[in-house]
């Protein structure tokens, strides 16, 4: 497992290092924005930084070896996480529970040995899906692993790390650590192949495994399937590597029966609209809800419930499956939440929770 650090010993090392101790800690959002009472968040098109929105998901987002978003880049200052995590009281939020309630059901696995005619989803945790779709298996943002970096899993997986087929592939959204956790990989199977966003490829190579790096708009093919990856709202930071010298993406992992959407880790941004727009129609859209408080510092990396079904209508799927809740402490809001706000957010927009799926821990939903 991975080594753990001390939460006042890790501060210090993130100081002395100059990085964002909340992309190191588990990819919070090292996001500058002011602490409440100052001015609010001004949105791109409100700075003049987009001029043809659609068009600003094409432009070039690497310069000087960093990756960047060209629609808004990314106001980072290490400062606003010290006033989040020393200063910053929220009022409004309710006290944490020492036992949150996500439900949990049992899954051994068994059944990914197996090739089957239809398609279904399990929830591992967090970010990480594993889909069954006929003899195919892949997995999304797979962490099996017991923490990201300080942050301890707040329950075992779903399922056993050691079920996973040695002919799977993953996608990988970005490096931070409640994504890309390196226990996982290495407990794995080698034969296991991995897509990755630009500048993960080396990490990957040094541990013996098979992968390919792709930028945003690429494609390749893998059997049958094809597999996009997509311009997100985010950025990158871990130990040993540049802020932002890896890229960082979501993913669209279709074939001639279904098309998968997976948003890895993202701030409510005109893509989704696009994509809706070039790949329509989606059967199913994974999607975050959670580490979302306090929005003046979340904002620009992490969806809130109600932009995250925002995003689910905008992209036109049939299924949303929020994700990216219950099982990491990483952010002001009880990590129970988001399902509640989702609910509650749902309504006031006039929908429904009909085509949302808020799996369990452990569960295995079947698409019919």
């Amino acid at each position: 497992m991975e080594k753990e650090i001390g939460r006042r010993g890790f501060i210090k090392k993130a100081a002395a290092w100059g990085i964002g101790a909340a992309g190191s800690l588990a990819g919070c959002g090292r996001v500058g924005f002011e602490p409440p009472g100052s001015a609010e968040i001004p949105l791109p098109e409100a700075q003049g930084l987009i001029s043809r929105v659609s068009e600003s998901l094409y432009l070039p987002h690497r310069k000087e070896g960093l990756w960047f978003n060209p629609w808004w880049p990314s106001p980072n200052r290490f400062g606003a996480f010290l006033r989040w995590k020393f200063y910053y009281r929220n009022p409004y939020l309710p006290k944490k529970s020492s036992a949150p309630k996500v439900a949990r059901v049992a899954n051994d696995g068994a059944y990914l040995s197996r090739p089957e005619r239809t398609a279904s989803i399990t929830w591992a945790g967090h970010c990480t899906f594993v889909v069954k779709d006929g003899a195919d298996t892949f997995v999304t943002d797979p962490h099996f692993g017991q923490r990201a970096l300080i942050y301890n899993r707040m329950q075992p997986p779903g399922l056993p790390v050691e079920k996973i087929p040695e002919d799977a592939f993953c996608v990988l959204s970005h490096n931070h650590y409640d994504h890309m956790n390196e226990w996982t990989v290495k407990a794995l199977p080698k034969s296991v192949q991995w897509f990755v966003p630009k500048g993960l490829g080396g990490w990957f190579r040094e541990r013996g495994r098979q992968v390919e790096e792709m930028d945003w708009w690429q494609s390749t093919k893998r059997g049958r399937w094809k597999i996009t990856c997509l311009p997100m709202q985010h950025w990158s930071n871990r130990i040993w590597m540049a802020r932002n010298g890896s890229l960082w993406c979501g993913w669209l992992v279709e074939s001639d029966e279904r098309k998968y959407f997976f948003g890895g880790d993202s701030g409510y941004f005109h893509g989704f609209k696009e994509f809706g727009k070039k790949f329509g129609p989606i059967d199913v859209a994974m999607l975050p809800i959670g580490a979302y408080e306090p929005r003046w510092f979340m904002r620009y990396a992490h969806m809130n419930p109600e932009e995250s079904y925002r995003a689910f209508r905008e992209l036109g799927a049939k299924w949303m499956l929020p994700m990216h809740w219950g099982t990491f402490d990483l952010t002001d809001e009880p990590v129970d939440r988001p399902p509640d706000d989702l609910r509650r957010e749902v309504a006031k927009l006039g929908g429904n929770m009909d085509q949302i799926r808020l799996m369990a821990v452990g569960e295995r939903w079947h698409l019919g």
